[in-house]
């Protein structure tokens, strides 16, 4: 006689249940791919450990045999060594992350709101825009974004990276699909009836419930712009990136490729550290935006 399978209610859904043997392999499955994402990551921090006959060893090594912190003191000691303050590179890149990220995410999340919650004349042709303008890669769109850059007079400027990153579609489209699906039209029908305006009823209802969501759009902007490097926008020494300086200093030959090691967990160490902290509302919105009820 065969068994019978235990079934459960689910939304008004009947779904089954997984066997124990399911979801051990479904665990080990993950647990698998996590490794695999995971060694490029730890290749680089054994890179960044090496020293500098070991980097040229061929076949290369996974591990370190001689671990060393050389790598991190030359390269501080390079850094120093800048006619240019190197305060200043961190200054100007945390300047256009906070201040590209801050924007963004405001932008994105009341454009996302009026698209999503406010039916217009015009609003699906609009965000169809927004859906092919993701075909697109920023370096298409550089002749332009300079043409109009020149034109306002914000050439060699910080503004000339963070305004753009403003306008960036991503965060529009990811905080539109999550808000469609997360914020709740009879919750906002019954604050307008209480007598809250609308951008209250944006700021103070809509925006905690989408909180994975802009959270998710800080980390994706954030990294971008912390990772900014040398653009066609700035010509002055002064205002360049961090990732610019680094860049220029390891680029001075094979003697360098410790200090090149070094500076690749530098630059990683701060986009990590934001994804770290904001993962579990990250891992959230990846599972509910785009799904609808």
């Amino acid at each position: 006689m065969a068994k019978t399978q235990k079934m459960r209610v689910r939304k008004h859904r009947v779904v089954l249940n997984r066997s124990v043997g399911g979801d051990t392999g479904i665990f080990f499955f993950l647990a698998i791919m996590g490794i695999v994402m995971f060694l490029p990551m730890l290749y680089t921090i054994m890179q960044s450990l090496k020293p500098l006959d070991e980097l040229w060893y061929f076949p290369p090594k996974f591990y370190v045999m001689n671990p060393t912190t050389k790598n991190f003191s030359d390269l501080f000691r390079l850094m120093s060594q800048s006619w240019v303050p190197f305060s200043r590179y961190i200054f100007n890149t945390v300047l256009i992350s906070v201040g590209g990220t801050f924007g963004h995410l405001i932008l994105a999340a009341m454009a996302a709101y009026v698209l999503a919650k406010i039916k217009f004349p015009g609003r699906n042709w609009l965000f169809q825009t927004v859906v092919l303008s993701l075909m697109f890669h920023t370096t298409v769109a550089s002749l332009s974004k300079f043409i109009i850059m020149s034109g306002i007079g914000m050439i060699d400027t910080i503004w000339s990276i963070i305004i753009p990153a403003w306008g960036s579609s991503l965060g529009l489209y990811l905080m539109k699909q999550f808000m469609e699906s997360a914020v709740a039209d009879a919750v906002l029908e019954s604050a307008r009836i209480d007598g809250c305006r609308e951008f209250k009823t944006f700021w103070v209802i809509a925006m905690p419930m989408v909180k994975p969501a802009w959270l998710t759009l800080i980390m994706y902007s954030f990294k971008d712009l912390w990772n900014t490097g040398n653009v066609i926008y700035i010509y002055s020494e002064q205002l360049k990136t961090l990732n610019y300086a680094i860049n220029q200093i390891i680029s001075g030959g094979i003697t360098r490729a410790g200090a090149a090691a070094a500076s690749t967990v530098v630059m990683m160490a701060v986009p990590i550290l934001v994804f770290v902290v904001s993962q579990s509302n990250i891992i959230e919105t990846m599972g509910t935006s785009g799904m609808k009820d």
